[in-house]
């Protein structure tokens, strides 16, 4: 094994939040050293049109993905079940290479409710603690909206966030969204122009009484530079968003917003094509000495560091930390236990709107988030539950990402699969189909979680992870309740015709369909050492010179897109680090 040069940080994985990290540490002058499992991707030459707009290529061979023949997790729905490898992507993406998932988001950005950190506490105060299932083990961040409002901000300056502000201040501003947290400052951008569909939608939503407003989104609305210098420019609306690098230096991501800064900074290094397999711990148990990784040429390396801070995907966080014995892992059975404990993903709904061919929607005219109308009056806890028998909720989005012709074509019910009558409707709907969705909240239960699988193995000879996972009563009822809500929207925007897909009792966890990539938990954040892995600064409860950011760190699932969230979290916690931590390690929060 080679023995590297120690390093002051090291950083696994080199996403959004790893890239946060980098950037915010490099002021204080230490020696900092980031590990990336995938190759280095810029958006010059990596993502210059034209062939950064295949389709194929990305949306349907993944070439921003991690290569499943590698490493992939294994899936079971119950305990009693044997888990079987995910081998063909559908349900959710592995992002890979510098930059991560950050590089194929669609730019969705929103700050929680104020209640969805407190969720626990929130929901046992208003209902009572009966009115949750008794295997339902929602808990609370250990951390405020108000503690965290600047570092969202933080964020959204660097991202250039567009939208247009709900609560300034605490004052109800019109046009914007009227349940959100207050904010200091405006958006830093304002909001995309609306698609046509969005514009449908918001007039038939607004005369029902809901209250519409410009989806949140890190698609630059106009020329920007941010809070570290860098630049990006106008979303033209090209419609490659999601599973695509962004060739307009549009859509934030590391490599938009933070590495035309960091890669010049002198004390800082990358590596790329260097998998980590374990943080490595002294005799003790209690202190990281730095981690061990695998190089290109197959060879293991040891690289010592003073500090490890965590920041791949959500999945691999909780497998590093099983693997490095960091925390005790999770057992359903008891009910012990912390690391692996808590997933959660997200439940969502659809409904196809056809119009006749005088209506045109132009969807190939789209961006990932911006140009989107949606209303948020039943995400979280804006409305009350009472007569509803639910916890949690989700927004309801009108207008289109794209009209890519494979992945993004809607055909109205009982068109045939292939042939004559396929390629007509096909050419008679493109133009005149649009759509409604509905992004739900999936809560964290006690037989929901992640562990080691004591069968299948990586290409390396180490386990994979294993996921236990399938829905429950409350999803179900909570996704037919805001796909109800959006029906009534969906039949006041007058089609020809409608066809909804949503998930009823019965229906298993399946994935071969893709939702979204917003899996959470498994090293969670929260209060107390027994029921959490980390500390309100995502500091490991066991081993106090180990960070974890990322949704690992959700206790359960939200109804919004977690970037926003994540990156809050993620400044937060770097300010820990820099200004308290560095003068003096140890444990940022007493027990």
């Amino acid at each position: 094994m080679t023995r590297m040069k120690p390093v002051d940080v090291v950083i696994v994985g080199f996403g959004w939040t790893g890239a946060i990290m980098a950037m915010e540490l490099a002021d204080a002058g230490i020696n900092i050293l980031a590990l990336e499992r995938g190759d280095y991707r810029d958006t010059s030459p990596d993502f210059a049109y034209p062939r950064s707009a295949d389709e194929l290529a990305y949306g349907i061979r993944g070439n921003l993905f991690q290569p499943l023949a590698r490493e992939t997790i294994t899936i079971r729905h119950t305990l009693d079940e044997t888990a079987v490898p995910y081998r063909q992507y559908g349900s959710f993406l592995f992002g890979n290479h510098v930059g991560g998932a950050g590089i194929h988001w669609n730019g969705q950005h929103y700050r929680p409710s104020p209640e969805d950190l407190e969720f626990e506490s929130h929901i046992t105060q208003r209902y009572g603690k009966k009115f949750m299932p008794e295997d339902m083990q929602i808990q609370d961040y250990g951390v405020s909206y108000d503690e965290l409002e600047p570092f969202f901000d933080q964020f959204e300056y660097v991202c250039g966030t567009s939208g247009r502000a709900g609560n300034l201040n605490g004052e109800i501003k019109d046009g914007g969204n009227p349940f959100e947290g207050p904010r200091k400052r405006e958006y830093p951008n304002p909001p995309v122009a609306d698609n046509y569909a969005a514009k449908l939608f918001a007039d038939a939503a607004r005369a029902l009484g809901h209250k519409p407003f410009p989806q949140p989104s890190s698609n630059a609305s106009r020329p920007y530079t941010n809070s570290y210098g860098a630049r990006l420019g106008p979303c033209n609306l090209c419609g490659y968003c999601e599973r695509f690098g962004c060739y307009m230096y549009s859509k934030a991501s590391p490599q938009t917003t933070i590495l035309p800064v960091l890669m010049r900074r002198p004390n800082f290094e990358l590596r790329t094509n260097s998998h980590v397999t374990r943080v490595n711990l002294d005799n003790t148990g209690k202190r990281a000495t730095g981690v061990t990784y695998i190089d290109a040429k197959g060879q293991q390396v040891e690289q010592p560091a003073d500090l490890v801070i965590v920041a791949a995907f959500q999945m691999h966080n909780v497998r590093l930390m099983l693997m490095s014995g960091i925390g005790k892992p999770y057992d359903p059975k008891t009910g012990t236990g912390v690391i692996g404990k808590n997933y959660a993903y997200q439940m969502m709904s659809t409904i196809g709107l056809f119009y006749d061919q005088d209506v045109a929607i132009n969807p190939f005219a789209s961006a990932g988030s911006g140009g989107n109308q949606i209303i948020d009056d039943f995400n979280s806890d804006h409305f009350d539950h009472g007569p509803y028998g639910f916890v949690g909720g989700g927004y309801i989005l009108g207008g289109q990402t794209g009209g890519r012709p494979i992945q993004q074509l809607s055909l109205p019910p009982g068109t045939p699969a292939w042939g004559e009558k396929w390629k007509r409707a096909a050419k008679d709907s493109y133009l005149h189909t649009t759509g409604l969705q509905t992004h739900g909240s999936v809560m964290s239960y006690r037989d929901r979680y992640l562990d080691l699988d004591p069968t299948y193995k990586d290409s390396f000879g180490l386990p994979l992870l294993r996921m236990t996972f399938d829905w429950h009563d409350n999803e179900y009822k909570m996704t037919r309740f805001l796909t109800d809500r959006a029906q009534e929207i969906a039949d006041q925007m007058k089609p020809r015709q409608s066809a909804q897909t949503v998930r009823k009792p019965g229906d298993h966890y399946d994935t071969r369909q893709y939702q979204t990539t917003h899996t959470t938990g498994g090293v969670i954040q929260g209060k107390d050492p027994n029921t959490s892995a980390l500390n309100n600064f995502q500091q490991s409860w066991d081993v106090h010179n180990v960070f974890v950011t990322g949704a690992s760190a959700f206790p359960q699932n939200i109804g919004y897109n977690p970037t926003g969230l994540i990156g809050g979290l993620t400044y937060r916690s770097v300010k820990a680090i820099r200004e308290t931590y560095l003068k003096n390690p140890g444990p940022l929060v007493q027990v």
